[in-house]
């Protein structure tokens, strides 16, 4: 239970950093397919299915609310080096991506697949305005068109960010609701500094951002659940070509990452500074590697105990 915390804590993390995938850490962790299966079959097994989602559900939620501000921080004020540990956890899903694509007999033609994914990712990352990062579109709701904004930028971003390698954040900064959204989720954690110092003001910000938040959530719920299925019914009958696709939106995110997190900083570094960032950047390039290859140890005990549960 403490492991699925752990790891929905990580997928929390990578749900607030742009440029990151959510989907992408639930492979790097190990719980991806699992995920859709619980998500898939949960009135199976009520009780078996909530014992496994709800421990990563409470690591997600932590982790976002731990890391709007903090991780955000760290990528502004470390870029390089945070950047460089994201790289490295997202270049350590390749071995296990590598090892589903062996499933079936290679086909030269199957390299369009891992082509067309890097292609697309790089594509909708190149949509969003580095404004769109501070832009608030929507400070509480005040219409019927406020809640619908909300409720289909749950249903945009959740559902596509089911999809292994898109990054949810970015697909909100499409739409420009990525300040909305996370503005809100702040606006939670300030008031539970307030609250925490005696100061009733939080109640009333808890209220504003959760009424930004639950519409929100119920788009998210209903993307999940539609992409839940089309994602077990492909990776059920073309499991190697699904990942043959992921191989390439994997390289996608490395290179997202590297343009926009690591590249920029070192345009202004030089001399010992410039060395000093590149061997740091490299040591916690290969401590996320390391780090991804720890949690994707069991993911394949994970992943038959889930399906024989359901047999």
């Amino acid at each position: 239970m403490l492991m699925n915390i752990v790891k929905g804590f990580l997928i929390g993390i990578a749900l607030v950093v742009p440029g990151l995938s959510g989907s992408i850490f639930a492979v790097v962790v190990g719980v991806y397919e699992p995920l859709l299966t619980s998500v898939n079959h949960f009135r199976s097994d009520v009780r078996r299915h909530t014992r496994f989602l709800a421990p990563i559900a409470l690591g997600v939620v932590l982790g976002i609310l731990a890391s709007t501000k903090l991780v955000l921080y760290l990528t502004e004020a470390f870029p390089i080096l945070a950047y460089a540990f994201f790289t490295g956890l997202v270049l350590g899903v390749v071995p296990f991506v590598v090892k589903k694509m062996r499933q079936i007999r290679f086909n030269p033609l199957y390299l369009l697949l891992s082509a067309g994914g890097f292609i697309v990712i790089w594509l909708l990352s190149q949509m969003g305005e580095p404004a769109s990062t501070t832009t608030i579109a929507i400070r509480q709701v005040s219409s019927v068109g406020d809640v619908g904004m909300l409720l289909f930028a749950g249903l945009f971003s959740v559902s596509l960010m089911a999809i292994p390698g898109i990054s949810g954040s970015i697909m909100l900064m499409v739409i420009n609701q990525y300040g909305t959204v996370y503005h809100a989720v702040s606006q939670l954690t300030d008031a539970a500094g307030l609250l925490l110092r005696g100061n009733g003001q939080g109640w009333a910000m808890i209220g504003q951002g959760l009424l930004v938040l639950a519409p929100f959530i119920v788009g998210a719920a209903v993307g999940l659940i539609l992409i839940a299925k089309l994602m077990e019914w492909l990776l059920k009958l073309f499991p190697a070509q699904v990942y043959y696709t992921v191989f390439g939106v994997v390289l996608a995110a490395t290179a997202i990452l590297l343009q926009t997190g690591i590249f920029p900083p070192f345009a202004n570094l030089a001399g010992s500074q410039l060395a000093l960032q590149i061997g740091l950047a490299s040591v916690l390039t290969v401590f996320g590697i390391l780090s991804a290859l720890f949690f994707d140890k069991p993911e394949e005990t994970v992943v038959e105990e889930e399906r024989h549960s359901i047999a």
